[in-house]
């Protein structure tokens, strides 16, 4: 396989030329990714598992409409703002950007090793490096064009329920795309690392999403900080409904850090296992099944 980080690559002319810099690199993978991973298989599926709680807030809606006012939970009445916490909570934060994370991080390297297309950009002149670097930017401009507009619509939609105020609202709407944001550059950062580690990362980044974080979350300790779901949760501003067996179970999720202290360990996780996965990629030989 012919080694990318020779910085010196000759022309035809004889002469040799610069490789270009990691980060105009970076900005040429991403721009021939972007496309592909916008109109790829992986992307329309997940358009519509990311579309499933617009059409629960357009049921809801409905119902609200043409039956009693307001949404009730073990009897107890919520407005519209309360719904649209408790959707941000259990199926964005718990669901949506874990999965995202999973199928999008680990496939960066993944999916060109498997479609045999890896030593094409490999013997580009160009580090390695900026190749994952480019395809991560990607990742994150296509994983985010998929769910802020579906959370922006499920806000529109469900906030006016029971009297909520879509200005008054608003500023958390504004927080929670923001999260979103942070935690799909943490998700899919750690997951990219676990993709050009392990041969099928797949199983190990749903192992870690939906096995490890929801275990250790559950008992006191420091195992806890081990995952990203504990930095995530202190993002989110929604409060839960009282009195509800929705409260009592989030009681167990009490203990999280402040907000600075999670955006700088999200930062960390970010930078760390970014840099971990470029490594790797440097160094390792990716040997292709005939």
């Amino acid at each position: 396989m012919t080694d990318p980080n020779i910085s010196n690559v000759p022309t035809p002319a004889g002469r040799p030329r610069q490789a270009p810099a990691k980060l105009s690199a970076a900005l040429r993978i991403f721009e021939l990714s972007l496309g592909e991973m916008l109109w790829s298989r992986r992307t329309i599926f997940m358009g519509l598992v990311v579309g499933l709680p617009v059409l629960l807030t357009v049921v809801i809606r409905l119902f609200d409409l043409v039956g009693p006012s307001g949404v009730r939970v073990n009897n107890t009445a919520i407005d519209g703002p309360a719904v649209f916490g408790l959707i941000i909570w259990a199926f964005f934060l718990k669901f949506s950007i874990p999965v995202l994370g999973v199928f999008y991080g680990t496939a960066l390297i993944a999916d060109e090793v498997e479609d045999k297309t890896i030593t094409y950009l490999f013997t580009r002149p160009i580090p390695r490096s900026a190749v994952l670097l480019g395809k991560f930017l990607a990742y994150l401009v296509c994983t985010v064009l998929l769910v802020l507009p579906s959370i922006v619509l499920v806000f529109f939609l469900i906030v006016p329920i029971g009297g909520g105020r879509i200005g008054a609202a608003f500023p958390a709407l504004v927080k929670d795309l923001g999260m979103v944001a942070v935690g799909l550059a943490a998700y899919g950062s750690l997951f990219a690392f676990v993709g050009t580690r392990l041969k099928r990362p797949l199983v190990a980044g749903l192992v870690f999403a939906f096995g490890w974080e929801p275990a250790v979350m559950l008992f006191p300790g420091y195992l806890k900080r081990l995952t990203v779901g504990y930095y995530m949760q202190a993002l989110v501003t929604h409060e839960m409904p009282q009195d509800s067996a929705i409260s009592l179970l989030m009681q167990v999720f009490r203990e999280m850090p402040g907000i600075w202290t999670s955006l700088a360990a999200l930062g960390v996780i970010v930078a760390a296992t970014l840099w971990l996965a470029g490594r790797t990629v440097e160094q390792r030989e990716y040997v292709l099944e005939q």
